[in-house]
């Protein structure tokens, strides 16, 4: 039983002025594993003061100490590599393909940013006038639950890279996995306040660093609804905001695309992370012409993706993080009986031969149409939804037909083709046959997909003001 009862603000781990406790549960098993103390208003304001006071000398640093500081920050959280997928596997039950790559991706993400801050022009001579980028303040970081230790280390990366001082607010439901990380960061030795890190719930600590006047900028990654909320709070002082939101990505299959490469392809990166993921290709479409064809070919291959414990190599599928989550799940796989898609993999309840746990079935509807709930809400589960297109012009009207942009995928054989339809996919990201993460690469989503981009050079500049001197 792991009991969380501490905060880290200013360089120290210290007892939150908040004293509700929230019971922290192993989504494998449904049993309590601990509980957490949560951090309250008094709390924020804390970590906001520090992050404050701290600004001021942190702003003047140099490139060579804030890449020393990522690479004692990377070499920190690698360190203790083994603990941190333990307690991912335990507190969020992902299959090991993901708390394998989950910890190295989180180390790697001062690396990456490292490394652009080496190239990064911070003073530019534009005409008459000099340009200098500079850091836009205190900045706060909310993140949710789905990779906790990938969005903590990319948000303050780039943070650091940016010379700003930052609070974060992790998910509560990652209390342990927060509590490990944040060990991690202390062992890195950076400045008192630098990075300041408060459990606490969304509507209380999240809403504080929102509206906190002494906040320049929030950079949110959650859903579309909360970010709705965190946009509105932050315009009261004109805050900047960068918001990585929901997702419906359309996975189209062209009618030349090798189904013995689409079609795993096609469920890997639809039913990624347990489908628990704002970029997955939940909505599959396919040619009139060849749909039965993928039809059965997704029904088939879907039988390989194993749902069950992290403890299991070979499994695909992990729990849903909470009830709450596993009951959504639940109801929207009804909700696409009752609104008539076919199903053909999974359905309600959990897979054959698991009695407890929240794991949903690997589920699959067919004959789809795009008004239909299920293929325009996200559902945050392993469901698919297959649609079809009668010609290429058809199919890129379905995959634009939906208030999000985050990230499409096209399967085909015809690359010239691709890229003219990329270039026509209303997205931040396209990804072509099953293309690998590029980290450096501009993230964030259209619509209302999000605000802003992440990660490399685009990243840095969000945490920065232009300021220009005419001579």
């Amino acid at each position: 039983m792991r009991i969380i009862d501490k905060i880290y603000i200013d360089g120290q781990f210290i007892t939150p002025h908040g004293t509700e406790i929230a019971d922290l549960q192993n989504p494998s098993t449904e049993e309590k594993i601990g509980t957490v103390r949560l951090g309250d208003v008094e709390d924020a304001k804390a970590a906001i003061a520090a992050a404050k006071r701290a600004f001021p000398a942190f702003a003047r640093t140099g490139k060579r100490e804030r890449i020393a500081m990522l690479e004692h920050l990377s070499d920190a959280v690698a360190a203790r590599n083994a603990e941190l997928t333990e307690a991912m596997a335990t507190e969020y039950g992902a299959p090991q393909y993901f708390t394998g790559f989950a910890v190295v991706h989180a180390a790697s993400s001062f690396r990456h940013m490292a490394e652009v801050l080496k190239d990064y022009k911070f003073t530019r001579r534009i005409g008459r006038a000099e340009v200098t980028m500079q850091p836009i303040g205190v900045t706060a970081a909310i993140t949710p639950w789905n990779s906790n230790y990938g969005f903590i280390c990319a948000k303050l990366a780039t943070a650091i890279a940016a010379g700003t001082t930052i609070v974060i607010k992790p998910s509560e439901m990652s209390a342990v996995q927060t509590q490990l990380l944040t060990e991690c960061l202390h062992e890195a030795d950076l400045p008192m306040g630098v990075f300041n890190i408060v459990n606490g719930r969304g509507d209380v600590v999240g809403a504080e660093f929102s509206r906190h006047p002494d906040i320049a900028k929030v950079t949110f990654t959650g859903s579309t609804a909360v970010g709705r909320q965190v946009l509105r709070a932050g315009a009261e002082t004109l805050k900047r905001v960068t918001l990585e939101l929901g997702g419906k990505g359309p996975n189209i299959i062209l009618d030349d695309a090798d189904l013995n490469r689409a079609i795993p392809t096609v469920l890997r990166v639809g039913l990624m992370n347990s489908g628990q993921a704002c970029i997955a290709g939940t909505r599959v479409l396919v040619s009139e012409a060849r749909k039965a064809e993928v039809i059965e070919r997704l029904r088939v291959e879907i039988a390989t993706f194993k749902p069950g414990m992290p403890s299991d190599p070979a499994v695909m599928i992990g729990p849903m993080v909470s009830q709450k989550q596993y009951e959504r799940v639940q109801a929207y796989i009804r909700l696409g009986v009752d609104e008539g898609a076919e199903l053909i993999a999974g359905g309600p309840g959990r897979p054959q031969g698991i009695s407890h746990g929240w794991f949903s079935q690997p589920t699959i509807f067919a004959n789809v149409t795009n008004d239909m709930r299920i293929a325009r809400e996200e559902i945050f589960g392993p469901v698919l939804s297959v649609l079809s297109y009668q010609d290429e012009e058809e199919a890129i009207h379905i995959a634009n037909d939906t208030s999000y942009g985050l990230q499409a995928y096209l399967h085909g054989t015809d690359m010239e083709r691709m890229q003219k339809l990329a270039s026509r996919l209303d997205c931040g990201r396209v990804v072509i046959n099953g293309a690998p993460h590029e980290p450096l690469a501009p993230f964030g989503g259209m619509k209302q997909s999000g605000i802003g981009r992440e990660f490399g050079s685009f990243g840095l500049d969000a945490f920065l003001e232009p300021k220009a001197v005419l001579t």
